[in-house]
C-alpha cells in the first residue's frame, strides 16, 4: 500500500514501514493511509483515497474533540500501547523526583533549602504501598521498576481481573479502602465522562495525610484547583504531573507555589 506522513515524516518510521512492503509517497492524493504526527491544526481534509489513519500518540482527545474525525471518514487507529515501558519508566522517575525534592533543590540554587529539604524528603524503599489506579499496559510494564524498592503494590482496574506481580488487585467501584492506605497514587486512567476530575477535594480528603500524587493519564483527571488547595494544605505531600488541566499550566500559576512537578 501507499502511505504518507504528517505533518513532516519521521526517517526511522518511514524506513521501517517501507521494510513491510509500503510505498512512501508525499503527496496525500496518491497515499492510501495516512500516519499523522501533529495535532489539530494541523490534521489536513481528508480525500477520498485514504482508507485508514495511524496515529502516532495514544491520547488523540484534542483531535476528537476538534470535530474532525468525521464518522463517514476513514478508519483510524491510535498507538495504545506502543508506550506502556517509557512511560513507566517516567513516571518512576517523576515520582522519584517528587520524593527527593528535585523541585526544591533546583529552584533554589544553592544550599539555602537545605532544612527544608532535609524535613521534607522521603523515600520508596521501605514497605511504602503504591497504588496504581487503570492498572493497564503501563501498570503492567511498572510494576517490575517498583518491586526492588520493596513496595507493596495494589493495582486498580475497572474489573477487578488480578494483575500479574501485584500484591492485591481491586475493581475501581470497591477501591474505596485503597485511597486511605496507599503512601503513593500513579494515576494511569483514561479520561471519560465518568473519570473526569475524579481526584478532586472529596477523594483527597480521604487519601492519608501527606501521600503522593503522580499523573501520566489525562490532565483532566485531576482538579488542579482542589490539587493545589491540598498541597497547600499538607494533605497531600506531593504531586508529580506528566500531564496537567489546562495544558501547559499558565505562567503565575499556584502550582508553582506548591510541592507541584
Amino acid at each position: 500500500m501507499k502511505f504518507t506522513m504528517l505533518p513532516e515524516p519521521w526517517d526511522h518510521t518511514v524506513t521501517e514501514v517501507e521494510a513491510e512492503g509500503h510505498q512512501f509517497v508525499r503527496d496525500l492524493d496518491q497515499a492510501e493511509f495516512l500516519i499523522f504526527t501533529g495535532g489539530p491544526d494541523d490534521y489536513p481534509e481528508l480525500p477520498e483515497n485514504i482508507r485508514w489513519v495511524q496515529f502516532t500518540f495514544a491520547g488523540i482527545d484534542a483531535i476528537r474533540a476538534s470535530g474532525k474525525l468525521l464518522p463517514d471518514g476513514p478508519r483510524y487507529s491510535n498507538a495504545s500501547g506502543t508506550y506502556g515501558k517509557p512511560v513507566a519508566e517516567s513516571s518512576l522517575a517523576l515520582l522519584l523526583a517528587v520524593l527527593h525534592q528535585h523541585k526544591t533543590v533546583t529552584l533554589a540554587k544553592s544550599f539555602d533549602c537545605r532544612d527544608e529539604v532535609l524535613e521534607t524528603t522521603d523515600w520508596l524503599h521501605g514497605g511504602k504501598t503504591v497504588a496504581l489506579i487503570g492498572a493497564g499496559g503501563i501498570a503492567k510494564e511498572m510494576i517490575p521498576m517498583l518491586r526492588p524498592f520493596n513496595t507493596k503494590i495494589i493495582a486498580v482496574n475497572n474489573s477487578g481481573r488480578t494483575i500479574e506481580g501485584a500484591d492485591e488487585t481491586y475493581p475501581m467501584d470497591q477501591a474505596a479502602e485503597v485511597f486511605a492506605e496507599a503512601d503513593i497514587f500513579v494515576v494511569l486512567l483514561p479520561l471519560t465522562g465518568q473519570t473526569h476530575h475524579f481526584f478532586d477535594a472529596e477523594l483527597f480528603s480521604r487519601m492519608k495525610p501527606g501521600a503522593v500524587i503522580i499523573n501520566a493519564g489525562r490532565g483532566g483527571l485531576i482538579n488542579t484547583d482542589d490539587l493545589v488547595v491540598a498541597l497547600k494544605s499538607g494533605q497531600l505531600g506531593g504531586a508529580g504531573l506528566d500531564v496537567t488541566d489546562p495544558e501547559p499550566l499558565p505562567d503565575g500559576h499556584p502550582s508553582g507555589r506548591c510541592r507541584m512537578w
